[in-house]
């Protein structure tokens, strides 16, 4: 069988790409690349109006509209470069004082309203950098913008260095319950939960998939074709902004044996166009956390211990209940894994790059 040929997936760009300089780390196995140099300024006056003018007029959250801002995701996430499972943010200025900084995520397709993971690398990133003065041993609360409103990262110290962070959501909403799908595996029962996106959780086992690394190209087929069904339901849209509404990610889990201090789940959350997350999923355990809390699973004290397909963990608990939603805290470890300069010659002819 021949190999897949590359494919370039955007035009070569206007004027050249300024060099970028980044900090990567990983979260639980996922990456996230943060770009501190070379992102050229992106007009708003919040960081959910930077975002839809990331994304441009007439784009859409996984087909932005070409323009020197996305020159620069397109650079970082794709081959040679970086990969289809590449995901990182921009920092941009916050919405005011009340926040550190801002900040808009990106992937292999284009934009998210929201990013646990990428909020918990932040937090290890900005104490770790000097951004915010953190104490030896102790901790310290980071306030981040983001499309989907504000988010804490709580940087937790101990001999100076930073031993985990603890991700405070936007509350999550449950919107759904037991919505039939039907799919090439069977019909399963879904339900949706808004927790700064809309993620479709839905239990593999009623598909007759397991959570494991050899069913992961069945898991993918499955998470696309939940996400497709679902366009346009209503269950999707958020009242508040477009941005936020239509399923960013469609979670397959399984239960594992529960723990001394609550239950413990495996799952697979595949986003935007069949992009796996390697983590736990930080905003899709919120969601997770906010349907368990509602079927009386978690109740005060309670700790869902979450795995991911590469056997790392989150543990999430519900902080309260309000008339907003579910109040969550989800905890994980972020590790910087390297610093870069990237450049585009511009003679290369693959240009930002591609995906295979």
């Amino acid at each position: 069988m021949p190999a897949p040929a590359a494919v370039v997936t955007g035009p070569v760009p206007a004027r050249p790409v300024a060099t970028v300089r980044t900090t990567d780390y990983h979260t639980a196995g996922e990456p996230f690349r943060i770009v501190i140099e070379g992102l050229p300024p992106v007009p708003g006056r919040t960081v959910a109006e930077r975002c839809a003018n990331a994304i441009g007029t007439g784009g859409s959250a996984t087909a932005p509209r070409p323009g020197p801002i996305d020159d620069i995701r397109r650079l970082l996430v794709q081959e040679p470069r970086g990969h289809a499972g590449m995901y990182g943010g921009f920092v941009v200025p916050p919405d005011d004082h009340g926040a550190d900084f801002g900040v808009l995520f990106w992937h292999k397709d284009g934009y998210s309203t929201a990013c646990g993971h990428g909020t918990i690398a932040l937090g290890a990133w900005a104490v770790d950098s000097g951004r915010v003065t953190a104490p030896d041993d102790g901790s310290v609360r980071v306030r981040i913008d983001v499309p989907s409103g504000r988010v804490a990262a709580t940087v937790h110290r101990a001999n100076g260095r930073t031993t985990a962070v603890t991700f405070r959501n936007v509350p999550a909403r449950v919107t759904a319950r037991k919505v039939p799908v039907a799919t090439g595996f069977g019909t399963a029962d879904v339900d949706i939960a808004h927790a700064g996106a809309c993620y479709a959780s839905v239990p593999a086992a009623q598909l007759g998939l397991d959570v494991d690394r050899a069913s992961l190209p069945r898991l993918v087929r499955a998470g696309r074709e939940i996400r497709a069904a679902l366009a346009g339901h209503p269950a999707t849209w958020h009242p508040d902004s477009p941005l936020l509404s239509g399923v960013y990610g469609v979670i397959l889990h399984e239960e594992l044996p529960e723990t001394a201090t609550g239950p413990s789940q495996a799952n697979v959350t595949v986003f935007a166009d069949g992009q796996i997350d390697r983590s736990p999923c930080g905003s899709g355990t919120s969601a997770r956390l906010a349907l368990l809390a509602e079927d009386g699973r978690l109740g005060p004290g309670d700790v869902l211990h979450h795995e991911s397909v590469t056997g790392t963990v989150f543990t999430g608990r519900v902080v309260s209940r309000t008339d907003e939603g579910t109040v969550t805290d989800v905890t994980g470890t972020a590790h910087r894994t390297g610093e870069h300069s990237f450049c585009l010659d511009p003679h290369d002819t693959l240009a930002t790059g591609f995906l295979l």
